[in-house]
């Protein structure tokens, strides 16, 4: 196998015209030289190297492998400058899917302050709701993900092959419209909203919600269904029904006709980013990782 060092010590004896001259450029002993050329010369399997006079001069074969030695050795310097540059963060690419209550409120504020601190690093965002944003992250169609599971008597996730990034416990709190019975009431319990129609959210969301139903009694009558939380809000401000949505998606999605109200039993959700175990050790992945810890911890 020809190595990189020997490409290098062939080129500075083709450059100088001598074992002795080569070793002063490259810092080393001629004898050191001719023993890499030795070895240089086994892997090729032909001379490249002879002795006219007091110099030494290429043979054809030794011509043809210094010329692709210009690119090679050119090409390996410029891979190892991006190398060190995507680990010190000087560059670097990172595809972060997210669903949307997360994109609208973690990931601006994670994304600005990584881009501050490491301007060279490039972030692609991609929204998707969990179960499909974790295959995603399997079938290495990403590099972190976003991500959210409900707590004891939810559904549960199987995520023991992943690094688990734990970044806050998410609410989810009651929407009803303006003048509704229940509207200024501190606390309701699910059972009082018995009788009500429903605007449910996402798959996963909505099989949270009757199952939390289920647990006090009665099924939801659910007339509308959206993953849009504006929709949702302007729903549920029109009369048509009540609603329960994360805390987090509140925040960017306030509707002047909706009141808000704590539901019990309480039911929250643990949001998280989820990355592969090697992923974790790139700089901009983790980087991007403490950035989302750090945006959720404001």
């Amino acid at each position: 196998m020809i190595e990189a060092r020997h490409l290098r010590v062939l080129r500075a004896v083709a450059a100088t015209g001598s074992f002795s001259a080569a070793a002063r450029e490259l810092g080393c002993t001629q004898p050191a030289v001719s023993q890499q050329m030795k070895a240089l010369e086994q892997s090729a399997g032909t001379t490249l190297l002879i002795r006219t006079g007091r110099e030494m001069r290429l043979t054809q074969a030794g011509e043809a492998l210094v010329r692709h030695a210009v690119g090679i050795l050119a090409g390996l310097t410029a891979a190892e400058e991006e190398v060190a540059a995507i680990a010190g963060l000087r560059a670097g690419r990172v595809r972060l899917v997210s669903f949307p209550s997360g994109s609208s409120t973690l990931v601006p504020t994670a994304l600005a302050a990584l881009r501050a601190a490491h301007p060279g690093t490039r972030v692609s965002l991609v929204d998707a709701e969990p179960p499909r944003s974790v295959e995603m992250l399997r079938e290495g169609d990403c590099d972190v993900a976003l991500a959210f599971r409900y707590g004891p008597g939810g559904a549960t996730e199987d995520w023991t092959d992943l690094v688990v990034r734990p970044l806050l416990t998410d609410r989810l709190v009651g929407l009803v419209p303006e003048g509704h019975r229940l509207d200024g009431a501190g606390t309701v319990g699910i059972g009082e909203l018995a009788e009500e129609p429903w605007i449910a959210g996402c798959p996963r969301c909505r099989r949270q919600l009757v199952e939390v139903c289920e647990s006090a009694g009665f099924a939801p009558r659910i007339d509308f269904a959206t993953d849009d939380y504006p929709a949702v809000m302007g729903l549920v401000g029109a009369g048509l029904g009540v609603a329960v949505l994360p805390e987090l998606a509140l925040e960017s999605v306030l509707h002047k006709a909706v009141r808000t109200v704590a539901v019990e039993p309480a039911v929250q959700r643990e949001i998280v980013a989820l990355t592969l175990p090697d992923l974790a050790q790139v700089p901009a992945v983790a980087a991007t990782l403490d950035q989302l810890a750090l945006a959720a911890a404001r």
